[in-house]
């Protein structure tokens, strides 16, 4: 009891994550004032290039922001609406409405509060590193694409066209072609004007809000010159009551897919992002299945407000560790400062370029994309290479979940054909001075693994001996042992016994023995005494063998004694 209400505790917000607070109150409350700026424009921008508007992504910056800095288990994560998560919630949108968003945000963060409440915060460690660089990659590329539209100033009802496709390559080529030329030279004036400031800034410091101040300067220069360029519009003054999306059983049943894509999408990149930020500071150690029912209740919080599901911000929290955030207080300021935008300064947001966004999510989609990396993944080994390339290409091409399920799918393959090929047999000769008969003896060495993937090549070397009366197999090199593999060895053992042949195993160790016995691989031998924890026993016993048989003048492997 004491020990389920420890498990309890520690996934639940308690005194110590504020311990340090009266001596960095002031660098979180400048951490967080500086990560509210520089969340501002990611937010709205996420918002609507999701389909879901910069308000729902305005709501999920706070409210989710809040919910998983106190919950979550990382002391300077930073979450919210992020790219990652758009080129999930856009097909969704597109196939079941904006209403869907909240509803998936809501399943979403129930799935993964129970994957945090069942401790699976580990599992991706399980994720291949040429699978996160290849679905960074394809995310990248997507977020790049999704802005084309805006970033032309492509609107729907005055080109004559109504809808663009769901993939975003696609849909960036339509809408390039559907505008009108060169009216589409503005808007695309806009985007070029914020990605100079944006790069000229983070060049000067890494420290200076370089978004928000390209998007401050884009956005007076749209006013003061009244260009035509479609803005944000209006946004609420006041976040909406809480309220329950549509919940009902068909709604659920047609949702499940895309909320546990969702779900997916949100514990790996928080998971990821978390670890990320530990490795930049030493801020305190991360409770990986207390960051899932943080995440998962922020998600679910999001939802109820109309909002869309969260994730640990990698860029956000990056910034957050680098403007000097020690506790999960510069988090929660965060959230508070753009609760005061939303309150105070709405009116003022809604005149924001589009445009301008699109100029803002191009050089962070941008930026995703690290070249460095990139050559070190490709130059790695052939087989890292092909995953990265297919994992990337299935994000763009089709979907980031399937791609990441892909991507861990062909890791795994090559991965065992690496330890299949590193397992093998050996004939070794036998140990101490050569006897008569020792030409009939085989003496073989099975090293590596004898798993389903090898087992059968492995032992078919063995079956295929000729000649011989005795074989004895050294398992004491076999790393690895599954059910296939003492299966297959059992199977050998037996097919050799009825040619004739008696096999003595040795070394067989502890945790594979209880397995081979289980299977019936020891059962398969001639005579118990036949397994050995010593090879010169074995061989002893095995020149025995073929001592009798020449005493009593039998043909080879005609014996049927112990």
């Amino acid at each position: 009891m004491m020990r389920v209400k420890r498990n309890i505790l520690s996934l639940l917000p308690n005194r110590s994550d504020y311990s340090g607070l009266k001596k960095t109150w002031r660098a979180d409350l400048v951490a967080g004032i500086t990560v509210g700026i520089v969340a501002l424009p990611l937010a709205l921008a996420f918002g609507v290039s999701s389909g879901a508007g910069a308000e729902a992504g305005l709501i999920t910056a706070i409210v989710a922001g809040l919910v998983a800095a106190v919950f979550g288990g990382s002391n300077v994560q930073v979450s919210g609406p992020t790219g990652a998560m758009v080129v999930v919630l856009a097909p969704i949108v597109a196939s079941h409405g904006i209403a869907a968003v909240a509803t998936v945000s809501v399943m979403a963060g129930i799935i993964v509060v129970i994957a945090g409440a069942l401790r699976l915060g580990r599992t991706v460690s399980y994720i291949p590193w040429p699978v996160i660089e290849g679905f960074t990659v394809g995310i990248g590329v997507i977020i790049f694409m999704q802005q084309v539209p805006s970033a032309v100033g492509f609107n729907a009802e005055t080109s004559g066209a109504t809808t663009l496709s769901s993939n975003a390559i696609v849909a960036a080529w339509q809408s390039a072609a559907a505008v009108a030329w060169p009216a589409a030279l503005l808007p695309l004036a806009a985007v070029l004007v914020v990605a100079i400031i944006m790069i000229a800034l983070s060049r000067i410091s890494g420290k200076l809000p370089a978004s928000f101040i390209a998007i401050v300067v884009v956005t007076l220069a749209v006013i003061a010159l009244r260009l035509p360029l479609d803005a944000i519009g209006e946004l609420p003054t006041s976040l909406p009551a809480p309220s329950m999306p549509p919940m009902d059983l068909a709604v659920i049943t047609s949702l499940m897919g895309p909320a546990l894509a969702v779900a997916a999408l949100a514990a790996i990149e928080s998971l990821l992002s978390a670890r990320v930020a530990a490795s930049m500071a030493d801020t305190g150690p991360v409770n990986s299945d207390r960051e899932l029912v943080g995440q998962g209740l922020a998600s679910l919080a999001s939802g109820f407000f109309g909002g869309m599901p969260a994730t640990g911000a990698i860029a956000r929290t990056a910034v957050n560790v680098r403007s000097g955030a020690k506790t999960r207080a510069s988090a929660i300021v965060h959230a508070l400062a753009l609760l005061i935008v939303v309150y105070a300064a709405a009116g003022v947001v809604a005149l924001i370029p589009l445009a301008a966004l699109a100029g803002v999510l191009m050089v962070t989609a941008t930026r995703m994309i690290s070249l460095s990396v990139v050559r070190r993944v490709l130059r790695s080994t052939r087989a890292d290479a092909i995953v990265f390339i297919v994992t990337a290409v299935i994000t763009v091409s089709f979907d980031l979940i399937v791609a990441v399920g892909i991507g861990i799918a062909a890791a795994a393959f090559f991965t065992l054909r690496r330890m299949s090929l590193d397992a093998g047999v050996q004939r070794e000769p036998l140990p101490g001075t050569p006897a008569p008969g020792d030409d009939r003896i085989a003496l073989f060495r099975i090293d590596g693994s004898l798993f389903f993937a090898a087992a059968e090549r492995i032992l078919d070397e063995i079956n295929d001996q000729r000649g011989v009366e005795v074989v004895v197999l050294r398992l004491s090199q076999v790393r690895q042992l599954d059910a296939t593999g003492a299966h297959t060895l059992a199977e050998l053992v037996t097919a050799l016994e009825r040619r004739g042949v008696t096999v003595l195993i040795k070394g067989v160790r502890e945790p594979h023995l209880r397995l081979l016995e289980a299977i019936g691989a020891i059962g398969s031998l001639r005579h118990p005494n036949h397994l050995f924890g010593e090879l010169d026993d074995a061989i002893a016993h095995a020149r025995s063998h073929v001592t009798r048989s020449d005493e009593r003048g039998a043909t080879p492997g005609a014996q049927a004694g112990a």
